[in-house]
């Protein structure tokens, strides 16, 4: 990101017309001076593909054609991937040694999409924390000043901003159970300091993106559960069937949320039984039993899985230096851990999104 960076200030970036999104910078004797700023160009993660890097440009300098760049690329991947597959499994008739290169090929190929699409992924969620104006974290050792650590400006309202009020309020909860900041703490509580491994602070980010996750899945099931309740006590008795479950279904919805149709058939003709019994979304999700739990509550998809683990090692790790868990204890503000947890959360929900979207396009592995 720091070459789209010095090409957006020194107006020497070159961009092709959509037909074709693969920029190419043009380079200068003279490196730009690196000047540590909270913004999205500072973000913890880097790009490592050429369509990562490509799309970032395009991100920073064309912002409206972000989205179109992105569809066209994941299309261009999934090509990609079939065609080298589809050729590997029409060479039958080759010597075997020429079939295991051609597989071999065929898994480089794989592997190199998977890294592109986890880094399309990676924008995508960069992309939803730009609109909504909320600049994301920098490299923890970078915000550190004598062992201190303040995140400013706190953003609470934009990150709050995305979410109803029923997930705000578990959300809340969750914020209280992590930090021991209590929802309606006085400012001088908000700016009183603790102490914290960084480590520590590391695992609560991920679990508090995978506690935004799920609440995105499981505000999806409740809202769809509730309307099809609801829908069906306005129908006549004789024409309550589960036929008006699949119509209400999103695509892409169905299979992620509930799995395969008979289980989704299963529900529906449960949830007639109960169409008036629909709760707020707290008691919703406390009573799920272990298979539904366990269909919502871990990352759908292996590159999400990828990039949750990329994204909190360069956030909190000290990757130069080879350490894979930093034990250093950190002085901070509970307004600060707030930041934190707010930020980890939107992530999580803006990852299932994502993930939504990108699988209509490119077919993501299962988890």
């Amino acid at each position: 990101m720091e070459n789209c960076m010095y090409l957006h200030h020194h107006n020497t970036f070159t961009f092709f017309p959509p037909s074709n999104f693969r920029t190419v910078p043009r380079r200068r004797a003279q490196s730009p001076r690196v000047v540590c700023e909270f913004s999205s160009l500072n973000s913890p993660l880097k790009t490592r593909s050429i369509v990562g890097k490509s799309l970032t440009c395009v991100m920073q300098n064309h912002p409206l054609l972000f989205h179109v760049a992105v569809e066209k690329e994941l299309k261009l991947l999934a090509y990609d991937r079939e065609a080298a597959f589809s050729h590997m499994h029409q060479l039958s008739s080759y010597s075997h040694d020429q079939t295991l290169l051609h597989r071999r090929i065929a898994q480089v190929k794989e592997n190199q999409c998977q890294i592109a699409v986890e880094d399309v992924m990676y924008l995508l969620i960069l992309n939803k924390f730009s609109e909504i104006k909320v600049p994301m974290v920098p490299k923890i050792s970078r915000c550190l000043y004598n062992g201190r650590l303040e995140i400013l400006p706190s953003k609470d309202w934009e990150l709050e901003s995305i979410h109803s009020l029923e997930i705000l309020d578990m959300i809340k909860e969750h914020i209280t159970d992590v930090t021991g900041l209590r929802a309606n703490s006085s400012v001088t509580e908000s700016w009183a300091t603790t102490e914290v491994r960084q480590f520590l602070l590391g695992r609560v980010y991920v679990a508090s993106i995978l506690y935004g996750y799920f609440l995105k899945s499981v505000s999806l099931r409740h809202h769809l559960e509730r309307n099809l309740s609801l829908s069906n006590h306005d129908l006549p008795l004789g024409h309550r069937t589960a036929l008006s479950f699949n119509d209400m279904c999103p695509n892409g919805f169905k299979d992620t949320i509930f799995g395969s149709s008979s289980t989704m058939r299963s529900t529906g003709q449960g949830l007639f039984k109960q169409e008036m019994e629909i709760e707020d979304l707290k008691c919703y999700a406390m009573r799920f039993d272990t298979g539904s739990l366990q269909k919502c509550d871990k990352f759908r998809s292996k590159e999400g899985v990828n990039l949750v683990g990329s994204y909190n090692c360069a956030l909190f790790n000290n990757v130069e230096s080879g350490l894979v868990e930093n034990d250093d204890l950190i002085l901070t503000s509970f307004s600060s851990l707030k930041r934190l947890v707010l930020e980890a959360v939107a992530f999580g929900t803006f990852l299932w999104e994502t993930e939504d979207y990108i699988d209509n396009l490119y077919k993501l592995k299962d988890n």
